[in-house]
């Protein structure tokens, strides 16, 4: 494994995220021991997961499953670079989601306790609170760090513009600011490239993008329904909307001799400020295919093909402007 560092953080982690949201309500606690000892066997030591996951209020299920794999030991919490987030609801009463100070410091006390660990490596923000001043949220992971609770502070789905206002207020706080941002991104989804990703190349934020196979309309879908695998109502609808464009791409796939779903995470690993993806395996077999993407080298003609299916943007303004 050729680790990376995240953005211009010394922080050293591998250019695939295993990300745990279907720990708990998809995939058993029993198989997500087992994918997560896998991972790190595969030396992907980069782990995401949020203190919603688990998706019963205030019960941080998937943080639960990491903790009690934590306390097995064997060096499990050592060799892991854990990101977890905040935001989401926990609770029904006031100050129990968003981004105020009291949040902050209760989620984070919590998230610590479902983790059995004392501290966090990354602590990100799951959305912009646009009510809460960035001071107020600076001051607060300021405290945290000074606590040793938290190492690096990262963001999820915030705009260029937030971005940018996050780094100057961390700056006048002689703060290192944001060290990541996670954004939605990948062949189908490609907004981020107006302003997301210029603000993280010039602030120098490593981004880690959700959701890299679109739902898994870029995991091979039509391969799969032509197998006689069935497909969700959702993703039938999603997929009859980009039909003409899934057509192409696994056509391309086949040309190039390579999994549909690899192409699209090596395609992202190509991206200005990308760090990794994150990868929701469910099966072992699918964690150990994923290290293919690490070997799939897509030239300029690769890249040019991929733009013209999937059409992407200029940095802003000249994708609207002169």
């Amino acid at each position: 494994m050729d680790y990376v560092n995240l953005g211009r953080s010394g922080l050293r982690v591998s250019p695939l995220c295993l990300g745990t949201m279907n720990f708990g309500p998809v995939t058993s606690e029993e198989d997500s021991f087992v994918i997560m000892d896998r991972a790190h066997e595969l030396g992907i030591n980069f782990f995401d997961t949020a203190n919603v996951y688990g998706w019963k209020q205030g019960e941080g299920i998937t943080e639960q499953i990491l903790g009690r794999w934590f306390a097995q030991g064997g060096g499990r919490r050592e060799k892991t670079v854990i990101a977890t987030k905040l935001y989401g609801s926990m609770g029904d009463w006031p100050n129990e989601n968003l981004l105020s100070a009291l949040n902050i410091r209760r989620a984070c006390d919590a998230s610590l306790k479902r983790m059995q660990t004392d501290y966090i490596d990354i602590y990100q923000a799951h959305h912009v609170d646009r009510n809460t001043p960035f001071d107020e949220f600076w001051e607060a992971m300021d405290v945290l760090k000074q606590q040793g609770k938290i190492l690096y502070v990262g963001s999820s789905n915030f705009a260029g513009w937030h971005i940018a206002k996050a780094q100057e207020t961390a700056a006048r706080r002689n703060s290192i600011g944001l060290v990541s941002e996670q954004s939605h991104y990948n062949l189908l989804t490609r907004a981020v490239e107006l302003e997301v990703l210029p603000a993280c190349q010039d602030y120098g934020l490593g981004v880690i993008p959700w959701s890299p196979l679109a739902g898994g309309l870029l995991g091979g879908v039509l391969r799969k329904i032509d197998k006689g695998r069935s497909a969700a109502d959702r993703m039938v609808t999603e997929l009859e909307k980009h039909r003409d464009k899934i057509e192409q791409y696994e056509k391309f796939c086949d040309e190039l001799g390579e999994d549909p779903a690899h192409v699209a995470l090596a395609w992202l690993l190509k991206q200005p400020a990308v760090t990794g993806p994150i990868i929701g395996p469910r099966t072992l077999e699918q964690l150990d295919g994923s290290l293919r993407t690490l070997e799939i080298e897509l030239d300029e003609p690769a890249l040019a093909r991929l733009d013209e299916i999937f059409p992407g943007h200029k940095t802003a303004p000249e994708d609207y402007a002169w």
